[in-house]
């Protein structure tokens, strides 16, 4: 076993950028072919007497409708030796390969295959990002000495895909647009900062990356490899071409920077262990992250730190790869506790966690961490476990039956009572919002008590209970604007001895528009002595809208 750790936000600003483009030219007809012979689908082709095909599988291509036509838009190699060529009509192609087989295109599982694909390759570097919807780039700056160099990693990497019934082709160079251009147009697969220049001259001028108009224009005036524009002079071109030629060729030449979108956020911090032997075991796995988390309390430790989010990166052999996370509702250091719940975690997921043929790698991330308040070891043991019981059942409940089975109600920003509140998964920030007071809207400056009040509930106060959603109800009133002298709700008729009102509410114009009308609360009271809350929606000096009432929530 050997065992890497890293800080990778400090490794990965520690020397000079390098990615390497990985582009998959056949990857939904290899997707059908691993599903239907195996992963070893594409060695055993090749051994068949030395020839591309085979008797017992012919040649494949995907088909999809374009411009209203149904063509070909992928091909295996078999396909391709009888002459076909994407974008190719479907009718023309059965003319010329009668044998060829045609499924039709499935995009949604071409890019799911994709990010399997990505997923694997977080392997070797956390910065992952797709290239389109057949291409992967990896920002592998200051990862290569964990493999022996970038000599060695792109071959493990090649082979392993390869292994995999997979046609790739790989290329490394100091920029996207350079790395992207060798992997897809035959490039040299290594390239040094200082032969940018040279390995870009001798590539078509599609190499980087151009709209089809573009280079068909650039086409007519002899400007076809990407050296040819290298010695235009710059100020016709971007007259006649626009911006985009000279823009791509320096990026692809590092004079302007290009950065690439990651996947996923970089961890804070990584530590991972390289199995010399598959393991299969679940008690295993969790033994291992025990000991990765044991790595990282020093960092955490080092941070002032704990974790709130783990991720245990689990990559199976045959190269599916497992994400399972959990929460702590505090920060977390100690790995026993980490281990436990995983262990709970793990529970839940055994159905769907296949070993397979064994697990090669595992890795431990902190995603998301906090301050940790040392604490000093009280004189009674049950004070000091007081909290910590109550945190290691919450961190129990949340691993085996998720984040959102313990939920708190928490107050949020809205002027509308039935808005003003939702639930939260029970967390430390949970906690804190649900400890804070709510926000009371203040009454209107108009608003007088009304009716026969006697000591009326405190201006401002809030029903215990509120509906789900306020009710419609039929109300009589002595006067349109005032408050209501009885109310029909439910079938049942209630006369109304004494009220207090109005409070105006503002209507949310950001959410319901500007012309949404305002709400007039009022607190009262039946003749059974029951208290309710109602509200009028609308206003009787605005003739383009009928006022109407609500019963929103009860007092006790």
């Amino acid at each position: 076993m050997t065992a890497a750790f890293t800080p990778l936000l400090t490794q990965h600003q520690a020397s000079e950028q390098r990615i390497l483009s990985l582009w998959l030219p056949r990857l939904s007809t290899d997707r059908i072919a691993r599903r239907r012979w195996g992963l070893s689908w594409r060695s055993d082709r090749h051994a068949f007497k030395g020839s591309s095909a085979h008797p017992e599988r012919p040649p494949l291509a995907c088909v999809g409708r374009v411009a209203n036509a149904m063509r070909l838009t992928a091909l295996d190699e078999s396909a391709e030796a009888f002459g076909l060529s994407v974008g190719q009509g479907l009718a023309e192609a059965k003319a010329i390969c009668v044998a060829l087989e045609v499924i039709e295109a499935d995009p949604a599982a071409d890019r799911a295959f994709l990010e399997a694909i990505a997923d694997w390759c977080d392997r070797y570097t956390p910065l992952v990002a797709l290239d389109g919807e057949d291409g992967l780039f990896l920002d592998i700056t200051g990862c290569t000495h964990l493999f022996g160099g970038e000599e060695r990693l792109l071959a493990d990497l090649t082979h392993r895909l390869t292994g995999f019934g997979l046609a790739v082709s790989v290329a490394v160079a100091a920029t996207p647009g350079l790395a992207r251009a060798c992997s897809r147009f035959g490039g040299p697969g290594r390239v040094a900062p200082e032969d940018s220049e040279r390995a870009l001259a001798p590539l078509p001028i599609a190499a980087l990356r151009l709209a089809p108009e573009i280079l068909a224009n650039l086409a007519r005036v002899g400007l076809k490899r990407a050296g040819d524009l290298m010695a235009a002079a710059r100020a016709p071109i971007t007259r006649r071409f626009g911006p985009t030629p000279m823009r791509r060729l320096d990026q692809a030449l590092g004079r302007e920077g290009e950065p690439i979108s990651p996947r996923r956020l970089l961890p804070l911090l990584s530590a991972e262990r390289r199995l010399a032997e598959p393991i299969v075991s679940e008690e295993h796995v969790l033994d291992l992250a025990a000991r990765l988390a044991a790595g990282l309390k020093t960092a955490l430790e080092a941070r002032g730190e704990g974790g709130r989010l783990f991720e245990l990166l689990v990559f199976r052999v045959d190269g599916r790869v497992f994400r399972i996370e959990v929460g702590a509702s505090a920060p977390l250091r100690d790995p026993a506790r980490i281990r436990a719940l995983f262990t709970e975690r793990l529970a839940v997921l055994a159905d769907e966690l296949d070993a397979g043929f064994g697990y090669e790698l595992l890795r431990l991330n902190v995603l998301i961490s906090e301050t940790f308040q040392e604490q000093q070891a009280g004189l009674s043991e049950e004070a000091e476990m007081a909290g910590e019981h109550l945190t290691r059942f919450l961190d129990k409940v949340s691993a085996r039956l998720g984040d959102k089975a313990l939920r708190l109600p928490v107050a949020l920003a809205s002027h509308w009572p039935d808005r003003a509140s939702g639930f939260q998964p029970l967390s430390e920030e949970a906690r804190l919002k649900a400890s804070a007071p709510a926000p009371v809207p203040t009454a209107s400056p108009s608003a007088a008590p009304l009716a026969k009040s006697v000591e009326p509930p405190a201006r401002g106060a809030r029903p215990l209970r509120l509906l789900a959603r306020p009710e419609q109800v039929e109300v009589m009133s002595s006067v349109p604007d005032g408050p209501p002298a009885s109310f029909r709700w439910r079938r049942v008729q209630r006369r109304i001895t004494r009220a207090e009102g109005p409070e105006r509410l503002a209507p949310e114009w950001w959410i319901d528009g500007e012309e949404a009308p305002p709400r007039d609360y009022f607190r009262i009271e039946d003749t059974a002595g029951q208290r309710f809350w109602l509200f009028r929606q609308g206003l009787y000096e605005r003739r383009t809208v009928t006022p109407t009432w609500f019963l929103q929530g009860f007092f006790s």
